[in-house]
């Protein structure tokens, strides 16, 4: 599972967009949206660089955080 922070999502929206490019990109992913943390929790078969690919195709910056077992 990756972690990331998300500093600009701050609305359902943003979490709902981020969601659905990461399940776009691999329909078998659980995602986590914290928005008062902006974090972003995703486990997925992707690797690290292929979700910060579709968080940013959302219209997000993003930053690894961790990764969590």
């Amino acid at each position: 599972m990756f972690r990331f922070s998300v500093p600009n999502m701050s609305c359902g929206h943003c979490t709902a967009s981020i969601q659905k490019a990461i399940v776009a990109a691999d329909p078998d992913a659980k995602v986590s949206c914290d928005l008062t943390a902006r974090i972003v929790d995703v486990d997925s078969t992707l690797d690290e660089a292929a979700l910060a690919v579709a968080i940013r195709d959302a219209g997000y910056g993003s930053e690894k955080v961790a990764e969590v077992q």
